[in-house]
């Protein structure tokens, strides 16, 4: 097995790096997981020597972690120090967590939830994503919910001439998986939305010339957190293009929500999200010059409806460290 590569860590860069997180599609000598079938995992490891040597003290998210000295790191090993007694976590599963990301050699913590916290308890939104597995979604997959876990990763597991680390995952809550704020008035003139039992919204267009600037429209209005710029948000969404009337992205056709950086999507996607609170549901009309600037829906007028169901500050070291 072998996991993204990632570059030369340092303080300064350690946000940036671990939010590359870590992938494979197993290895031929690791054993399957207690808690799960080892093949519906994101990585397919056991416990290891390494992995047990590492101890944590206290409640989660106030963790204390000690790395032993010596640990060979010769491969990826996940211990569960305690089991939940929720369901197992698997692809898609969306909750709220805490973790700790540390020096494998130094035992420094590089970084830590709990600074990142949009919220005073602590916490942080977790989506298992295989497409784009973190390291410490790694380390809840395949758990029940309510567990902690300790993940150890080998640097010749991510490339060489990077440090190893080790990751410890606490499991807290389930987070819903649609918007459930306050329902607003609607505005007239843009395009209405109605939602199925589930939550999948259908967008009408309505037939009239689209708007030339940035419409964004609170459908729900949540109380939750609110989003600052450079926050990675979890959200359910629907694309649809203004000038063909047809859905071209879906979160919910694809079964699961996203998670990306406000910074990481269209200009006007990342524009409808900062300022708004967890809980809410959004409406956005973006002009082509806030929207795809090179692709297939380029010179189109895009309208999204963007459920906001987590919040996280830009990922940074811990604090004092």
């Amino acid at each position: 097995m072998r996991l993204r590569p990632l570059a030369a860590l340092s303080a300064a860069a350690v946000s940036a790096v671990l939010l590359a997180g870590c992938s494979g599609s197993g290895d031929a000598d690791a054993t399957p997981s207690a808690s799960a079938d080892a093949s519906t995992c994101i990585v397919d490891a056991a416990p290891g020597a390494d992995s047990d040597a590492v101890s944590v003290d206290g409640t989660a998210p106030d963790l204390t972690v000690s790395v032993p000295d010596g640990l060979a790191f010769s491969e990826v090993q996940r211990t569960v120090l305690s089991e939940g007694d929720g369901e197992v976590l698997g692809a898609g599963s969306l909750v709220s967590a805490s973790y700790q990301v540390l020096d494998g050699a130094t035992g420094e913590v590089l970084l830590d939830s709990t600074d990142t916290s949009a919220t005073d308890d602590g916490l942080v939104p977790l989506l298992i994503d295989a497409s784009q597995p973190s390291m410490w979604a790694v380390a809840a997959d395949c758990n029940p919910l309510g567990s902690t876990v300790v993940l150890t990763v080998p640097g010749s597991a991510i490339g060489d001439d990077t440090s190893n680390y080790v990751v410890v995952a606490h499991t807290d809550a389930d987070l819903p998986r649609t918007a459930t704020g306050t329902p607003q008035e609607p505005q007239a003139g843009l395009p209405t939305v109605t939602l199925a039992e589930d939550g999948t919204p259908t967008i009408t267009i309505p037939d009239t010339a689209a708007p030339t600037d940035l419409q964004i429209e609170v459908l729900k209005r949540g109380d939750g957190p609110e989003v600052a710029d450079g926050d990675q948000v979890t959200v359910q969404y629907a694309g649809v293009s203004w000038d063909t009337k047809e859905e071209f992205d879906s979160s919910w056709s694809r079964g699961a929500p996203s998670a990306f950086t406000t910074t990481g999507v269209y200009e006007g996607f990342g524009a409808a999200l900062v300022g708004q609170t967890v809980g809410s549901q959004v409406l956005v009309v973006m002009p082509p010059s806030m929207g795809d600037l090179s692709g297939s829906l380029k010179d189109q007028t895009l309208t999204f409806v963007i459920d906001i169901l987590g919040t996280q500050h830009g990922v940074a070291p811990a604090a004092g460290r």
